[in-house]
């Protein structure tokens, strides 16, 4: 350690506070690259102190690791083996990045979408939408996806083989610290800061980089590489027959969303605010995608666009969510103390904390959601994004960050765009992207004009006419005093970014006008939403082992989201038995009841064991019981406790608990409790075994089987 880097460090003791220090140090090693203005023994300091920092945190990270850590090699085990996602195109040894949902996945997805569409298109009156995937490249041109979503490549000159730059002069300087590992420190510090900026250096940069370490092509030690080329991640195709329309598959949502502004504000009756949803696909060409589904090349997403007057930003529903405490994690923590703070969401935005109330609507409204499908509200927190890594017009952002094995994960955005997009969309077309709002009374104002000669624009531009006269009749306010001003000084000026109007095409005059209603670009608040990794999130905190048996693996979904709601079972089989599995099939078919028959071998105990792998929250077990008296045993996967039910009542009590209108302890307290204990996957309420265990919820009364058949009595742990 250097003395410089010796004098900067502390002894820090709070995990809180180091993790703080790790976040501004990698902020300013961040800003010093960017502004290209320090020596290289400067950010090698720096980067020295960030280094110690991170030892300093794994440290406290391994103390204070779980006792019973997360058990991921059973989980992958379990996800695979039942199907809930595999790999694509498994048997052909398909790309990485691209998964299948099995059945259990695919309706676990569905039942979290819908909750989503109830809890926000629904209680919201949102419009939703369902755009193309196929987007052409002049859309994305203009959102910036096609300049930003880059990385540079080299490609092998005689296999035509591609690698990333960056990633071979990082490997480079790795293999050339190996070879000479006597090499000077400062020597070897040099060629580490050249590996740590090599994302940093332009194409021509990188080409010099790549020469000086003499990098040649992995895949052949003797092939030249070409120069560095901007690789786009996005999907890049043509659209129609001629090959000449350059589209791309969407890389998100929202850009559908926002070039429908105007129709969508029509079908409001030009109502403001208003919010658009739509949920469908995304694609990124990932060139290292990992993490099973926190890094793929296909994803589904949720995006919300809610348009709203950029200085009137309360929302009529806050008042609602004022109350919700939420986990903030403030950009002023992230580089001081390191730690969280609860606070209402009320006060968080009377304090500035959270920029205004439609933001911090939507942020209490996203935690009361994903706590409504089982995420754990202990594992989540708002985390707010540092200057350094906020776009430039956003007002305030604020990612939802669930815990997961792989440490905290980003899986909701909540950014305030300002009125970023539909300026830009508006800039490059030449069509308004206003909206408007009444004044109380009509005032009397002096307007400046841009009148078209018409007579000139159709001959100059032809086919673009209809669009140079939008965009003209579309200038007011200052960008009608900035284009006067360059028409009067220079004679012309650009018009929507690629029409050039010269003074002879234009006039301008001042007319006193009647205004009844100002025009404005409405702001615009989205919360993206990754359903892939949400769903991620909830496989894994439904995961558990019962006593940290890893042959009893459980999965705990709530029944609003579980892929299957019940699951019916034979005592045996036995013919009898078959009627009766039949009917109650059928009685929860027709309420929409998703029903499971499991008529495998073994024992019911160990159906059970399957059917808790699958996250099934309930199970009906008809037995010899249910021929003499039409009742059967309903359980409860998390307590594995069990009732007795009648017939005549069983749909009244699956349907309130599939719906989480009901739950089992009312449950227990209504209906005879059965005495049972299920060993490792084998026993059940009904097998013929006795067992003279109490249950482990006290019921007025419980019912114990014999060999000779089954009795009930009172419960000697009843009051």
């Amino acid at each position: 350690l250097t003395l410089k880097a010796a004098q900067k460090m502390e002894q820090v003791e709070d995990i809180y506070a180091v993790q703080a220090q790790v976040t501004q140090q990698q902020s300013r090693i961040r800003e010093l690259k960017k502004a290209g203005a320090s020596t290289a023994q400067e950010i090698l300091d720096e980067v020295e102190i960030l280094n110690n920092l991170r030892a300093k945190l794994a440290k406290f990270n391994e103390e204070k690791a779980p006792e019973t850590p997360f058990n991921r090699k059973s989980f992958d085990e379990l996800i695979l083996r039942k199907m809930y996602v595999v790999p694509s195109f498994e048997i052909h040894n398909g790309p990485a990045g691209l998964f299948d949902y099995g059945p259990p996945a695919c309706a676990l997805k569905a039942n979290v979408l819908a909750t989503w569409r109830r809890h926000f298109p629904l209680e919201e009156s949102m419009l939703e939408m369902e755009c193309t995937n196929l987007t052409p490249s002049s859309v994305l041109e203009t959102s910036g996806h096609v300049d930003r979503f880059t990385d540079f490549m080299v490609r092998d000159e005689k296999t035509g083989e591609c690698f990333r730059a960056d990633k071979l002069l990082e490997d480079a300087v790795d293999n050339l610290l190996m070879a000479n590992p006597n090499v000077d420190i400062r020597e070897q510090e040099a060629h580490k800061i050249i590996q740590r900026q090599a994302d940093a250096f332009s194409a021509e940069e990188l080409h010099q980089m790549l020469l000086k370490y003499n990098v040649k092509s992995p895949a052949n030690n003797e092939n030249a590489l070409t120069q560095p080329f901007p690789f786009n991640l996005m999907f890049k195709t043509t659209i129609g027959p001629e090959g000449t329309s350059v589209g791309f598959l969407r890389p998100e949502t929202a850009q559908g969303l926002f070039v429908n502004f105007r129709r969508l504000l029509d079908y409001n009756q030009q109502k403001m605010p208003f919010a658009a949803a739509q949920i469908g696909l995304g694609f990124r060409n990932e060139i290292a995608p990992r993490n099973g589904l926190l890094r793929v090349r296909e994803f589904c997403m949720a995006e919300i666009e809610h348009f709203v007057h950029p200085d009137q930003k309360s929302h009529p529903k806050f008042k609602k969510v004022a109350d919700k405490v939420l986990t903030l994690f403030s950009s002023d923590a992230q580089l001081t103390t390191g730690r969280t703070v609860q606070i209402t969401i009320g006060e968080a935005v009377r304090s500035g904390l959270v920029n205004n109330e439609t933001l911090g609507y939507f942020m209490a409204r996203t935690q009361l959601w994903l706590e409504s499908i089982g995420v754990n509200p202990e594992k989540m927190r708002l985390r707010q994004h540092l200057k350094t890594e906020m776009a430039h017009y956003a007002a305030d952002c604020w990612d939802m960050e669930i815990h997961m094995s792989y440490g905290w994960i980003e899986c909701v955005g909540h950014a305030d765009r300002s009125c970023y997009d539909l300026i830009q969309h508006s800039t490059r077309t030449g069509v308004a992207m206003v909206a408007s709002e009444r004044l109380p009374e009509p005032i009397q104002v002096e307007k400046l004009v841009c009148e078209a000669n018409k007579k000139l624009i159709g001959p100059r531009f032809k086919g673009d006419q209809k669009l140079v006269l939008a965009a003209l009749e579309g200038l007011e306010g200052a960008e009608l005093d900035t284009f006067k001003s360059a028409i009067e000084t220079t004679g012309k000026a650009t018009l929507s970014e690629k029409y050039e109007i010269t003074s002879e095409l234009v006039s301008f005059t001042t007319e006193k006008r009647t205004v009844v209603e100002t025009k404005y670009t409405p702001s615009v608040i989205e919360p993206s939403f990754g359903i892939g990794r949400i769903l991620y999130a909830v496989l894994e905190h439904a995961f558990s082992q019962r006593d940290g048996d890893e042959q009893r693996c459980v999965m705990a979904f709530k029944p609003s989201v579980a892929p299957v709601k019940v699951g019916i079972y034979r005592l045996i089989n036995h013919a009898p038995f078959d009627p009766i599995v039949s009917r109650i099939k059928d009685l929860l078919h027709n309420e929409n009841i998703t029903c499971k028959i499991d008529s495998s071998s073994g024992t019911v105990g160990r159906r059970y064991s399957r059917a808790d792998e699958l996250g099934i929250p309930f199970g009906i077990t008809v037995d010899f019981q249910t021929l003499l008296d039409h009742s059967v045993t309903v359980r409860d996967r998390d307590s594995m406790s069990q009732v007795r039910v009648p017939f005549n009542s069983l749909l009244e009590v699956l349907q309130g608990l599939v719906t989480e209108k009901l739950t089992w302890a009312f449950v227990l307290s209504r209906f005879v409790v059965v005495s049972v204990k299920e060993e490792e996957g084998e026993g059940s309420a009904a097998t013929a075994a006795a067992t003279t265990e109490a249950a482990p919820v006290v019921a007025p009364v419980v019912v114990q089987y014999s060999t000779r058949g089954s009795f009930s009595r009172p419960n000697p742990l009843s009051k």
